[in-house]
């Protein structure tokens, strides 16, 4: 089965494509509109909103605002700066509303003043459902089971599978929130590969983790049409194999290893 299919991100219902596009590291609006065309529904109006992406939406949005699923994110945790963040977003994007309104970077507990006003926003009609994001991958059980959020948005990679003992077992089988997946690529260094094994590409790392079972999107940040490519090309690729996960395992690993060196290499020079 390959994964051209759009799926259902969890219980939001929304139909989605399993690759996602963000527009930080410098898309063009061409090349997101041809990602639409060819299949990609899902835009991340993120860490940047750059206009390109506002642009390509401004284009879309009047005949496609059904089949787009836009995203805006906001690290705020102050509801009065949350709500003129969203309302920012969406006066550029020039829509009534967001799918998604991601609050970014949580890893303390959110208020009940900003879970408050995220329901509020909600029940204004200016974002269809909520959506969090956590750097420390131990607050998602709460998050799950609090119930409060339909989305989580959760680094995982072949080498930091912590998602796989920390996020994933805690999902529930039924009206289960949505899961999206960023820094596959693990911001380049998994392409770069180790010794002894073959180097991944982009692609590989897309398909390792939308290999894994519970992930609806993988999330892609392409700089370019050739970095697009590689997105685009996951939605006419199969799950890997049992021996080619292993392998990605290995070059995780390895990477991994690799990092973990490079850190306590510069905290005995510097330190």
């Amino acid at each position: 089965m390959s994964y051209s299919q759009k799926v259902n991100l969890g219980r939001t219902g929304l139909s989605v494509s399993r690759m996602g596009i963000g527009c930080s590291y410098g898309i063009g609006t061409s090349a997101l509109l041809e990602a639409f065309e060819r299949g990609i529904n899902y835009f991340y109006f993120g860490t940047l909103r750059r206009s390109a992406m506002a642009r390509a939406v401004h284009q879309l949005a009047p005949a496609h605002r059904d089949e787009l699923v836009v995203a805006v994110q906001s690290y705020s945790g102050r509801p009065g700066i949350l709500r003129w963040s969203v309302d920012r977003a969406l006066k550029k994007l020039k829509l009534e509303y967001a799918d998604l309104l991601i609050l970014g970077k949580a890893d303390t507990p959110p208020s009940n003043e900003l879970i408050a006003e995220l329901s509020r926003i909600r029940e204004s009609g200016k974002v269809r459902f909520l959506a969090v994001s956590a750097h420390q991958r131990g607050r998602f059980p709460l998050y799950i089971s609090e119930g409060i959020f339909d989305v989580m948005m959760t680094r995982y990679n072949a080498a930091h599978t912590g998602a796989e003992t920390e996020v994933f077992p805690f999902l529930p089988q039924q009206n289960r929130p949505g899961v999206i997946a960023y820094t596959a690529t693990r911001w380049g260094s998994l392409i770069k590969g180790v010794s002894g094994e073959r180097a991944p590409s982009a692609l590989d790392c897309y398909r390792f983790v939308l290999s894994r079972p519970g992930v609806d999107i993988c999330l892609s940040g392409p700089k370019n049409r050739h970095e697009m490519e590689d997105a685009l090309r996951v939605l006419s690729s199969d799950p890997m194999t049992e021996e080619e996960l292993s392998w990605m395992r290995r070059v995780g690993k390895g990477v991994h290893h690799r990092q973990a060196h490079n850190f306590l290499l510069r905290k005995l020079i510097f330190d």
